[in-house]
């Protein structure tokens, strides 16, 4: 299989020449220097990886580059726009949803495709959407705090 030559990373056309086999994960960090995703158990188990692409969440680090084709990735350097830091990101922060922060972006980029998929879920559907998002810290209550907060937030605003 060639390599794969262009990605399509937060609304940009980005060069590349990556061996298909590679990782999504790997050519964001070490090829595009968009270190905002995590290695964390390199399964897709914890989350700490989660870009979007097409708007649903995927776990980069099990999502081989060639499989991405031209499909839209979105990582969390990309949700603010022109200056202005995404709702969901917003959230997080008046609700103190983070400690070490580590998996902070993946549970961010996580919210964010649950938000698109519908803009005001249930505790519960919130809990089910952020099943295998891990935090080691522990503050699950705070980022359920901040997920329904960015929801009443953006009252059906579609970013």
């Amino acid at each position: 299989m060639a390599n794969v030559k262009e990605l399509h990373v937060n609304g940009s056309r980005r060069v590349v020449d990556s061996d298909p086999e590679r990782s999504l994960l790997s050519v964001l960090r070490d090829d595009l220097d968009l270190t905002g995703s995590k290695y964390g158990c390199g399964e897709g188990r914890c989350g700490a990886c989660t870009v979007l692409l097409d708007g649903q969440a995927v776990r980069s680090c099990s999502t081989l580059v060639g499989a991405v084709g031209s499909k839209s990735i979105e990582t969390i350097e990309g949700l603010a726009k022109d200056g202005k830091l995404h709702p969901v990101q917003e959230a997080f922060l008046e609700a103190d949803a983070l400690q070490c922060g580590y998996c902070t972006c993946g549970m961010i980029m996580s919210a964010c495709s649950l938000l698109k998929r519908d803009p005001h879920p249930s505790r519960d559907d919130i809990v089910r959407a952020m099943n295998g998002n891990i935090c080691r810290c522990g503050v699950y209550p705070r980022i359920l705090s901040a997920i329904e907060r960015a929801a009443r937030a953006r009252k059906g605003v579609d970013r």
